[in-house]
Parts: structure tokens; sequence; C-alpha cells
């Protein structure tokens, strides 16, 4: 498990500082590659850009908590829920279509599965 880990290019952990203009004040934020990527995939998704995300976030978070103590640190958890809700997303829908692809797939099935049922007329009413 580690050598997958260790051997990640190095590119993706070094830091990167960019300026980012928060309420209208330029502050600098230091993060790694990977989450400035990360955070881009994010804001094309949101129809922003990087930086408007970064500034929508520290007026949500600002609203929310009412101070935003370490927000470089936010913005690497944010990035990381975000692949986890990604990958739970994506869960999701191969539970939901894999069932159905193995059904599709069974060797020598009847062809009885391909027609739709048949309708019913009902009785009594």
């Amino acid at each position: 498990m580690c050598e997958y880990f260790v051997k990640a290019d190095p590119i993706q952990y070094e830091q990167r500082s960019r300026t980012v203009r928060i309420r209208n004040v330029l502050t600098s934020l230091r993060l790694e590659n990977m989450v400035w990527d990360i955070l881009a995939e994010m804001a094309e998704e949101e129809g922003c850009t990087t930086n408007a995300l970064i500034s929508k976030f520290h007026d949500e978070i600002l609203a929310h908590r009412g101070e935003v103590p370490n927000f470089a640190s936010f913005l690497r958890v944010t990035s990381m829920r975000y692949l986890r809700r990604c990958v739970i997303s994506m869960e999701r829908e191969q539970a939901q279509t894999l069932p159905l692809a193995n059904v599709m797939s069974i060797p020598n099935r009847p062809q009885a599965l391909d027609t739709p049922p048949k309708q019913v007329a009902a009785v009594g009413r």
C-alpha cells in the first residue's frame, strides 16, 4: 500500500502560493499543487473561477462559523471531502447499474426476459 503513495509525483505535493482577493483584500494562500487542481475542478463544476470559488468558501464559512482560523487547512479538507463525495457517488451509480449489467450478461438465459411483460386487464373495476 505505501508503495502507491510513495511513488506519487513530488510535483503533486509541492506547495505553490497564489494570491486571491477575498472581500477586496489580497490574500496569499499556500497549498499543494494537487489541492489547487482539485479546487480548479470544483470551480469548473460550479461554473466559476478558482479564485471566485475560494472567495465564496471564505464568505460561507465566515457566515457559518463566525471566524476562519485556518483557511488553508479548510481548503485541503474541502478538497478531500469533494473527492470522497465523488467516490461515493460513483459507487452508488455502479451499484445501481451493476446488477442490471450482470442480469443482461447471463449466458443461455431465456429470450422471454428480453420482452416486456404483457399488460393484464383490470377485472372488477
